[in-house]
């Protein structure tokens, strides 16, 4: 992390960091993973997802672009 001008060690004004009782800093969740849609697609214009108990389409449209929908 950069420090601002004025600010001491890891954004701190006195340069020694929060202290007691200070919380955690929140984890960066993992990158999403990324699925080509040919992969998913596979030639087909339209698949269906299943997600509990419900089924979502995912279709290609005719300018190329995907819509999901429920």
């Amino acid at each position: 992390m950069l420090c601002a001008e004025g600010e001491g060690q890891r954004g701190f004004p006195d340069g020694k960091g929060a202290g007691p009782g200070a919380t955690q800093p929140v984890p960066r969740p993992e990158p999403a993973a990324e699925i080509g849609s040919a992969r998913l697609l596979q030639g087909r214009r339209e698949i269906v997802i299943r997600h509990g108990d419900c089924a979502y389409r995912l279709r290609v449209t005719a300018s190329d672009k995907l819509i999901l929908t429920k």
